[in-house]
């Protein structure tokens, strides 16, 4: 188990697989490198399956993403979370698809009646929202779990693979039947248990380098024996390798390269980034404790609602609460943390490259947000702070 680099080229490796030191061709591909990229509702900001796109590829727009979705380049269904994902991996949701139709619960106990009422429209009328279908106003609509049973019924066909998304309208999912979404070409053979366990292992490792078992099952029901042992069957074939650091065990490819250097600028990172997404992870190999505080009661927050993981070459130093004030045009650094003992004080060339580096990632996210200027509110770090405040009202 003795492992062929050190512990920062591992990391090195982790970035690079992330895809953050070189930038994707397409949307396609670099969702294809991710293995998925999560779906997220919440816009304070640009919402987090943009910003993760955004980091990866040059000049990108929220519009490729549609347009990739249009193009059948990638397909929407259920990862750990809602996703994108590459649409040659669409055989592998039927693991899940055909669980569910047999049975298996995601949200909701199926409403069968709704369900065969809600297809038939569709199969009739063509794509349709939820909003297109009408429901008793008298009806118990409190909350987002009590959604109206054509939106349940919806998600139920969708979930069990007789509905794709087809396209976002206003972020509202617009569904067709899979046999008129789903290219001709595509393969749509349920795996095996295997099959699956190992696509997950090889998509994992593909996209970080290389990961444990747990990471690699993360999130995921009733694939943890399969996949031990197909782990076990791929590292015994020689496919895999291992290694132990900090008391966990790793496999990877044993002809997997280092090609790409770290690069030494700032990334404000997604809450949902893959690179942060897995917490426990992020801070055995990191060192980083981090949380989205979204959840949170507000009085029981550190560090804001909205807070940004920042990257600075191959460590994160901070974390930044962000808001897009997008009446003024202004996006708020409503709270900048910098963690203890990663960035000196002023007066080294180290300092001032940080600070150059910060400067050129917000006035980019800024743009990304539409946004002319940024605003720092506030800052733990009084030198950082007084670098910062006095653009506060400075053209991006």
């Amino acid at each position: 188990m003795t492992s062929p680099y050190s512990a920062k080229e591992w990391l090195q490796l982790n970035i690079q697989q992330q895809g953050l030191l070189k930038p994707a061709k397409s949307v396609a591909h670099a969702i294809g490198q991710l293995s998925y990229v999560q779906i997220d509702s919440i816009n304070v900001v640009e919402r987090a399956h943009h910003h993760v796109l955004f980091n990866r590829l040059a000049e990108y727009q929220p519009m490729q993403l549609q347009q990739a979705l249009a193009d059948k380049e990638i397909f929407e269904y259920w990862s750990h979370a809602a996703a994108y994902l590459p649409i040659n991996d669409y055989r592998f949701s039927l693991f899940n698809k055909t669980r569910i139709k047999q049975g298996g619960k995601h949200w909701f106990e199926p409403e069968h009646k709704v369900i065969r009422e809600v297809k038939a429209k569709i199969t009739a009328e063509g794509p349709l929202k939820a909003s297109d279908f009408s429901h008793d106003s008298k009806a118990n609509n409190s909350g987002w779990w009590d959604w109206k049973p054509a939106k349940r019924a919806l998600e139920q066909l969708f979930m069990q693979g007789e509905l794709m998304v087809l396209q976002r309208d206003k972020f509202q999912k617009v569904y067709d039947l899979t046999e008129r979404v789903l290219p001709a070409h595509i393969n749509s053979q349920a795996p095996t248990d295997n099959e699956f366990a190992r696509y997950l292992i090889e998509r994992y490792i593909n996209a970080h380098g290389f990961g444990s078992q747990q990471q690699m099952h993360y999130l995921r029901k009733n694939i943890k024996p399969v996949l031990v042992r197909t782990l076990s069957e791929m590292y015994l074939a020689g496919e895999l390798a291992q290694f132990t650091q900090a008391g966990v065990n790793y496999f990877y490819k044993p002809d997997q390269q280092l090609f790409s250097p770290i690069l030494k600028r700032v990334w404000l990172l997604n809450p949902f980034d893959n690179l942060v997404i897995q917490r426990q992870r992020l801070k055995q190999l990191f060192g980083f404790d981090y949380q989205i505080e979204v959840y949170v009661p507000a009085a029981k927050r550190q560090y804001g609602y909205y807070s940004l993981p920042i990257l600075w070459g191959d460590k994160f130093v901070g974390r930044v609460d962000v808001k897009a004030e997008r009446k003024t045009g202004i996006l708020l650094l409503q709270n900048l943390v910098i963690e203890d003992g990663t960035i000196t004080s002023k007066g080294n060339s180290e300092f001032d490259e940080f600070i150059h580096q910060l400067k050129l990632a917000v006035n980019q996210y800024a743009a990304f947000n539409g946004c002319q200027r940024w605003q720092l509110v506030k800052s733990n770090h009084s030198a950082v702070e007084a670098e910062l405040s006095f653009q506060a009202n400075g053209i991006v």
